[in-house]
């Protein structure tokens, strides 16, 4: 590792292969003290490439060892979302039961707005961060790091850093596995935003199940927008008009689905006698008007998603979570 002027905690970790919990805790012990949470040997590796690198503890990190502020940031798209909403109950509850008190900041899935609003939050001594608008890619988080702040993601995952999701992947398995029960072949799928995990692994559960029956799910079947219901309006006018009309339609977000209900309406095909609809998540208004979908543990999602990040906090090691999703079937499908 050459020497940088800014220089992580995780960065030394990762040259010296120890967990970061570890190197923070040799760093930030007292002098003569480092040998309570690893070897004479250990220690002495980590203070000296420290030394050589010129790794200055964060002041802000340190000061939360002795005077936390209580206040657990929480960036999430659009909190009037219902599945980020009601992420946010579970987050915000079980915060309190434990003392902390859950500030949240929508980002509208803008890097910039999210950058700015992780700033403001910062600027307010949050004690750690729970995110819940990360891509895929993790292309938000580079700045994060640097703060050595502790920090979980929710909803979203992204490999290499520590979440509590839906097993969206075994979600998008039960749907394919569903509507291929039903005798399904020329199947819709509206896919939401392609660089967010949640579309990313419910796509790729569908078609794969799919696959294993025989049904092959075509490019000119599948497309990508948003999750909301006019995303799911567009989407399903695209297709019938480009492609016909289908024997299903799968949409990874009940909302999409719920637009693609009142298209299929206004061209006169009849849900389920024409169309089959599966959505995904289990809102409220999924049981409204009938709709078979996957229900995600959303609450559980947010207060393990905070459980988490508390044991981030306290320096222990993580494991990602992934929380099991089940069908609901319903007269759609």
């Amino acid at each position: 590792m050459s020497k940088r002027s800014s220089v992580t905690l995780k960065g030394l970790a990762q040259e010296l292969g120890l967990s970061p919990s570890t190197v923070s805790r040799v760093l930030n012990d007292a002098a003569g003290e480092e040998s309570r949470w690893a070897s004479p040997e250990t220690s002495r590796r980590i203070l000296a490439l420290a030394h050589e690198v010129g790794y200055a503890k964060n002041p802000y990190a340190a000061s939360l060892r002795t005077a936390r502020s209580r206040l657990i940031g929480v960036v999430v798209p659009r909190l009037q979302d219902y599945v980020l909403a009601t992420i946010y109950e579970g987050i915000d509850e079980a915060a309190a039961e434990r003392g902390y008190v859950a500030v949240v900041a929508n980002s509208l899935d803008n890097p910039a707005s999210h950058a700015a609003r992780v700033r403001k939050l910062m600027d307010r001594r949050i004690d750690g961060l729970i995110l819940g608008d990360t891509p895929f890619d993790g292309s938000t988080l580079t700045a994060i790091e640097q703060e050595d702040v502790p920090f979980v993601l929710v909803n979203r995952r992204s490999p290499g850093y520590p979440s509590v999701t839906c097993n969206d992947y075994l979600g998008g398995q039960l749907a394919g596995e569903h509507l291929a029960g039903l005798g399904m072949e020329k199947i819709f799928l509206l896919a939401g935003k392609d660089r967010m995990s949640t579309s990313i692994d419910r796509t790729a559960g569908f078609t794969e199940r799919l696959a294993e029956h025989g049904i092959h799910v075509p490019a000119e079947h599948i497309a990508t927008g948003g999750f909301d219901a006019e995303a799911g309006e567009e989407a399903t006018r695209h297709l019938l008009d480009t492609v016909g009309v289908p024997d299903a339609l799968f949409a990874v977000n009940d909302f999409a689905a719920i637009g693609a209900l009142g298209v299929l309406a206004e061209r006169g095909l009849s849900v389920p006698e024409d169309v089959r609809i599966v959505g995904y998540n289990d809102t409220p208004l999924a049981s409204g008007v009938g709709l078979t979908t996957v229900r995600s543990p959303m609450h559980q999602i947010g207060r393990q998603g905070l459980e988490l990040l508390l044991e981030r906090m306290d320096g222990k090691d993580v494991e990602s979570r992934q929380l099991d999703p089940e069908l609901v079937v319903r007269a759609s499908a």
